[in-house]
């Protein structure tokens, strides 16, 4: 399987990833965006050792759309700095059940994650480990009880789109583990499909956009 590559320069890769596929993982045999990326280097550039690829964001396995990589050191410092800080804006785009209590908001929470069971909650404020989570949301349209929302999101928390939006009573098409069992297992209505940043060589602001995949997402 080689990369869906929508942007390569000698600093940085812009790729799809699929649903389903890990960014990176430590299982032998299991094939991850990082060992993607670097075959496709090795093909492509005709690179002897092992070629750099420095992972600057993530996106959780069953999530598909947009992901920067780095092709130096240089570059993934930059870039996660901007990842880290608001140089970065990550947009997506989910299909939601429910009703949403106004067509547009934000959400602040406090999640605790549970590396047990590989899931977060909602918890008070001042809870031993919690750390802040914040997004925005605006309903695109809507049909029968499920919205497409575009959710611009300010901070990495795990599972934070899913966790938030489930809490406030919009849990995403699909989602097995956060309330919404309404399609096949694996199958998750999210798609992270805008992505802009400054580019760690030039500083020039650069935005790319891909269209997500699924019968669900055109359906409304």
């Amino acid at each position: 399987m080689g990369p869906v590559i929508v942007y390569e320069d000698s600093d940085i890769i812009v790729c799809e990833k699929e649903a389903g596929v890990p960014v990176q993982s430590a299982r032998i045999g299991t094939k991850d965006m990082v060992s993607i990326l670097k075959n496709y280097r090795s093909t492509s550039e005709n690179i002897s050792g092992e070629p750099y690829i420095g992972v600057v964001h993530r996106l959780d396995q069953p999530v598909q759309g947009l992901l920067v990589f780095a092709k130096t050191k240089e570059a993934a410092a930059s870039l996660s700095a901007q990842a880290a800080g608001d140089g970065m804006k990550k947009y997506y785009l989910a299909v939601v059940c429910g009703e949403a209590p106004r067509t547009e908001g934000e959400l602040t929470d406090y999640l605790l994650k549970d590396g047990k069971t590989n899931s977060s909650r909602v918890v008070k404020e001042g809870t031993k480990d919690a750390k802040k989570a914040r997004l925005s949301y605006r309903i695109l349209n809507k049909k029968n009880n499920l919205a497409l929302v575009e959710i611009r999101l300010f901070t990495g928390r795990h599972h934070q789109i899913r966790v938030q939006m489930a809490n406030a009573g919009m849990p995403l098409y699909g989602d097995q583990k956060y309330g919404a069992g309404t399609a096949a297992p694996g199958i998750l209505a999210l798609c992270a499909y805008k992505l802009s940043f400054k580019h760690p060589g030039t500083g020039k602001t650069m935005e790319f956009s891909c269209r997500p995949k699924g019968s669900i997402f055109s359906e409304i």
